[in-house]
């Protein structure tokens, strides 16, 4: 069974029927017993970092993350992948999961191209940088869609796939351990955003 994290935050139902159309028994939940009974975790976001983190802590289900992702595979989407890094700059410094290295910062600092517009939105290949089986039945250049403002950096080690926008090679996929993430949204990604929520699922 794959969990859907339920803390107040995303569209948790669009990324439920997706899960559904694949086959795969799903369950939107914000209960410790359930995320602790299924086989993986799946953290969506949408939203600031600062709050989110503060919605997640007041659930309580902070340490049941940290604890399980010692045990299974858990997925960060968006502002959920975001989570996982140590910390994030989003109206202020907030501190993240700090399951994977790196921070959160605003993607328009780091623009040379200031008529670029920020959030970055729309479709963008994204090039593999290391493989992965989460990439089992995806191939290099395949477009996702993105919509975000901040996006992840000082994460190399981490990165297992990017996109390019202006001189900024946004992180677009990363993995450390028993934890994935992309800041893209495999849900609104077409067949190779369900391909790759497939693989997710056979991990």
């Amino acid at each position: 069974m794959v969990a859907i994290v339920d803390y107040g935050v995303g569209n948790l139902y669009s990324l439920q029927s997706s899960l559904c159309f694949l086959g795969l028994e799903t369950e939107v939940t914000g209960e410790a017993a359930r995320l602790r009974a299924a086989d993986r975790i799946i953290l969506p976001g949408v939203g600031a970092f600062g709050d989110a983190r503060a919605k997640l802590e007041a659930t309580g289900l902070v340490s049941v993350l940290l604890e399980e992702a010692e045990r299974k595979p858990l997925l960060g989407i968006c502002l959920g992948m975001q989570l996982l890094f140590d910390r994030g700059f989003e109206y202020g410094e907030h501190p993240g999961l700090g399951l994977v290295p790196g921070e959160v910062a605003f993607l328009g600092e780091d623009l040379a191209d200031k008529t670029l517009k920020v959030p970055h939105m729309g479709w963008n290949s994204l090039e593999i940088v290391q493989g992965d089986p989460l990439f089992k039945y995806f191939e290099n250049g395949e477009y996702v869609y993105y919509v975000h403002s901040f996006y992840a950096r000082s994460c190399r080690d981490s990165t297992l796939g990017a996109s390019q926008y202006g001189n900024v090679a946004v992180t677009g996929a990363v993995r450390r351990g028993n934890v994935w993430g992309t800041q893209f949204h495999p849900e609104k990604s077409g067949d190779a955003g369900l391909r790759l929520l497939r693989a997710f699922a056979e991990l």
